[in-house]
């Protein structure tokens, strides 16, 4: 079944927990498909596990909870895929992509330009920059399959 993803920035990151917050551990995102996420993590998730997911980049935070699609291993580490329990949050997720491209664009203008943007200034520079080059979820070109 092909997977239609998203790459992301490597800098952006989620809290991933057994569905105890208390318990969360900070994660990189990976990609994020029409219907779940995936992410980089040192121990294996078993499939069918289900876990709770924060992405504090936003205000108020996206947090949902997704099901353990699958898990390979890659170089001594996993990439866990995640499905999401509630369809509606394609959607919510959708802008938090957007929030994770703004963000990471605000700290590369710092690092290679060094000015410092709030992110209002990052969101409005990025919407002009790049938005329109911004991967439509529907478009099957970036060819990742599970």
């Amino acid at each position: 079944m092909a997977r239609k993803f998203i790459r992301h920035p490597s800098d952006i990151p989620i809290e991933i927990s057994p569905g105890h917050a208390a318990d969360a551990e900070t994660k990189t995102l990976s990609n994020v498909s029409h219907g779940g996420l995936s992410f980089v993590a040192r121990e294996h998730h078993r499939i069918g596990s289900i876990l709770d997911i924060r992405i504090p980049v936003s205000c108020p935070a996206f947090g949902t909870s997704g099901r353990v699609a699958w898990s390979r291993e890659e170089n001594g580490r996993f990439v866990i895929g995640v499905e999401f329990l509630d369809k509606e949050d394609v959607f919510r997720m959708r802008m938090v992509e957007q929030v994770c491209y703004i963000e990471h664009y605000r700290k590369e203008v710092e690092l290679k330009e060094g000015r410092e943007l709030t992110s209002e200034q990052a969101a409005l520079e990025w919407i002009e920059k790049s938005a329109e080059d911004f991967p439509d979820p529907d478009d099957d070109t970036s060819g990742e399959t599970r």
